[in-house]
């Protein structure tokens, strides 16, 4: 390894550091220590059974820690179930019906309950849970600061301008992780999440039968690629469980794997390809691929560092019976 990448790891290792020893001093490492010591053990066995169940679970969990963050802050409102009222956030097309992992949130939060009643938030469960599931698929383990309240409100609509679309080019992307307080670099370190997981046709098929006026298919696309997606997502389908792995190759491994792809034009969605138009960003995903050991650390850094976002404290929120409605 080169000394410029040694140095590069030593300060991302130093940045998880501060991240775990409690820089935003609203959260803590430990906080349920007192309170409930063995809220952590109890999440981490639940989405154990919940990966051996569906190893998909896992990618489910990592975006649903994102979806929430990225809407109103880490505050558990993806978790809320719809009414005659109120449509919410789990239900926008964003996340219907793509997000999962639902019940794994309820059945830790079920136990927790049972022990230590009115103590642990869904907030922290999802953050906890993310976290396990980047360690269960082959990734660094870290520890996450805790002490989130529930929030009491989840509306659709918020999601519109807040998530990122599979659409969006790389100047979007920078932007709309700046807004959140991220670098493009850490905007390029989390994109590696789609290492694992699946999407629906719905997200790409644009890239294989309708890119543009004049091109039916993206020409960025890799052809041997598209074609292996054009027989799993034949044009016209209508079937909306109709799904394909991010990472045909490892879909079920936290890796550097993403990156490569990319490199050969096999990135599944624009917002995936679109990585390499930019020199700056070109040059992190030739970093990550090149280096598993530097990508971990800084995807972990990035993880941390999104769990803060927005988050509610003290007395602020509540701490819900149920993740799936307001007490």
């Amino acid at each position: 390894m080169s000394s410029q990448n040694l140095s590069s790891v030593f300060i991302v290792l130093f940045a998880v550091l501060l991240c775990q020893t409690g820089v935003d001093s609203q959260l803590q490492v430990g906080f349920y220590i007192s309170s409930c010591n063995v809220a952590e053990f109890i999440v981490k066995e639940e989405v154990r059974k919940g990966v051996i169940g569906n190893r998909g679970v896992a990618a489910g969990l990592v975006r649903l820690h994102f979806h929430d963050c990225f809407v109103r802050g880490c505050d558990a409102s993806v978790l809320i179930d719809s009414t005659s009222s109120n449509t919410a956030e789990k239900d926008a097309p964003a996340n219907n019906p793509s997000l999962r992992g639902f019940e794994v949130i309820d059945n830790a939060k079920a136990r927790l309950e049972s022990i230590c009643k009115g103590v642990v938030s869904c907030a922290d469960i999802v953050a906890f849970a993310a976290r396990d599931s980047v360690e269960l698929t082959g990734g660094l383990g870290y520890d996450v600061p805790a002490g989130r309240r529930d929030g009491r409100v989840s509306v659709a609509s918020d999601t519109f301008t807040n998530l990122p679309p599979p659409t969006a080019n790389v100047n979007q992307l920078t932007q709309l992780f700046s807004n959140k307080g991220f670098t493009q670099d850490e905007m390029v370190t989390l994109s590696g999440a789609h290492t694992i997981g699946r999407s629906h046709c719905s997200s790409f098929s644009n890239r294989l039968y309708n890119f543009n006026a004049t091109t039916k298919q993206d020409p960025s696309l890799d052809p041997r690629y598209a074609a292996q997606l054009k027989q799993q997502c034949p044009q016209g389908n209508t079937n909306p469980n109709l799904v394909v792995a991010m990472n045909p190759f490892s879909p079920f491994t936290t890796d550097v794997s993403y990156y490569a792809d990319i490199l050969a034009n096999r990135g599944l969605f624009t917002s995936d390809q679109t990585l390499i138009t930019n020199s700056a960003t070109a040059n992190q995903v030739n970093q990550n691929a090149r280096n598993p050991f530097l990508w971990n650390n800084k995807f972990a850094a990035a993880m941390v560092k999104m769990g803060r976002l927005g988050v509610l404290t003290g007395n602020a929120g509540e701490i819900r019976a149920k993740c799936r409605v307001f007490n």
